[in-house]
């Protein structure tokens, strides 16, 4: 047979047998791609960040002005300190209008009763007198009976004076505003010259330990957990570095965000948990006097 006519006798043999093997190749190759397209696509979640502020991590006090016999309260005569400023516990914070009046009244008590206790000692040496009298039979029993219950009146009286003066007493304390904690002055509501109103005169924050306010997304709040360590900076560069907490709480409830970033295309409306965030003790003695400071917090995943 020549070699021609074995050349025409192969070739479309060969070529149909590479023709199914490319398309064997190409069906097999779509089928993987839509095997591996069918596959979820997984994506690495980022750490949770939101908008807080900082906060004592004790109490709160919010310290009120008296109030007067006549329902009304004193007005500001003094204020000893100033927002920020670290206090002691029994330190005066101001002193009302209503205190020379008291001194004055405390003045006037003061001498009466000095003066009553000379008339009784008096009194009661004319009475002694009159006892002894009347066994000899010098003087009447009635007289006796006046000079008696006279030193009795007397006696009394000293007694309401007493009363007045201990009521003096707890007034002219209260003249003056002394913190109950040591803490930091965090807000001052009433100034020199004003009446105090619901908000009394200043607040005081018990700062030996900090805390922040997290207002986070609630569309992430389900990657936030009770004992997750935090990361902190400050917003505005109030402080340097970063501080170190743990999520200590989350609220169970949604409500709208206080803490309004200073991005103006930023929603305020947005609803978010409140997660408390308490500062490890050298993050916290660094910012123990900035309460209220905004920061952003990082919640880390593990």
């Amino acid at each position: 047979m020549k070699p021609k006519f074995l050349i025409l006798i192969i070739s479309p043999v060969l070529g149909f047998f590479l023709a199914s093997l490319f398309s064997t190749f190409v069906e097999r190759s779509k089928e993987a791609t839509e095997i591996k397209s069918s596959e979820p696509l997984v994506i690495p979640l980022e750490s949770v960040a939101a908008l807080g502020q900082l906060s004592p991590l004790g109490e709160v006090r919010s310290l009120a002005a008296p109030i007067s016999g006549f329902g009304g309260t004193p007005r500001v005569a003094e204020l000893l300190i100033k927002e920020g400023d670290f206090v002691k516990k029994g330190q005066v914070l101001a002193i009302f209008d209503n205190k020379p009046q008291i001194l004055a009244d405390l003045s006037g008590v003061r001498a009466r009763i000095k003066t009553l206790s000379i008339k009784i000692k008096l009194q009661t040496r004319q009475v002694a007198r009159f006892k002894q009298a009347a066994k000899q039979g010098a003087a009447s029993i009635v007289n006796l009976e006046d000079k008696e219950d006279e030193l009795i009146k007397l006696e009394g009286q000293r007694l309401e004076a007493l009363a007045e003066l201990i009521g003096l007493e707890a007034d002219l304390n209260d003249s003056q505003l002394k913190s109950p904690i040591d803490g930091v002055v965090l807000k001052i509501s009433s100034r020199v010259g004003e009446r105090p109103g619901e908000e009394g005169v200043v607040a005081v924050g018990a700062n030996h330990s900090m805390e922040a306010l997290i207002e986070v997304y609630e569309s992430d709040i389900n990657r936030v957990s009770v004992g997750q360590s935090v990361l902190l900076t400050s917003e505005n560069g109030g402080f340097k570095g970063t501080l170190k907490g743990r999520v200590k709480r989350i609220s169970p409830q949604v409500r709208q965000r206080k803490v309004l970033s200073t991005d103006p295309t930023g929603d305020a409306d947005a609803r978010i948990v409140e997660v408390r965030v308490t500062l490890e003790p050298k993050s916290a003695e660094l910012v123990k006097s900035l309460t209220g400071m905004k920061v952003i917090a990082r919640f880390k995943l593990s």
